[in-house]
């Protein structure tokens, strides 16, 4: 009796799943379907008007979504902390700090 019941809760998941998945594919070709049926209204009613029929196509370009990453980074500092690593890119510091030499004190 349990070999039987064990049998019969595995076919019954096949046949769920198996309804689940004709229901999913169904429900997919209908959408194409009425996006291809809409398309074709669109594509009738440019005829008919003398428009040019254009084709329904998703422009993606994957270099965009770079493109406005750099565009909304704020601009860098371009002074660095060191005076000398400023003049060795050939860039002028902020400010100039002047060095005089200084005598030693002996006490």
């Amino acid at each position: 009796m349990n070999d039987l019941s064990a049998r019969l809760v595995r076919i019954l998941g096949r046949v769920v799943l198996l309804s689940a998945a004709l229901i999913m594919a169904a429900a997919l070709a209908l959408a194409g379907l009425v996006l291809l049926a809409g398309w074709g209204v669109y594509a009738a009613f440019a005829r008919l008007t003398g428009r040019p029929v254009v084709p329904f196509v998703l422009r993606v370009d994957p270099r965009a979504g770079f493109g406005r990453f750099w565009r909304s980074a704020a601009p860098a500092d371009e002074s660095s902390r060191t005076p000398r690593a400023d003049a060795s890119r050939g860039r002028t510091a902020a400010r100039r700090i002047e060095v005089t030499d200084v005598e030693p004190v002996e006490r």
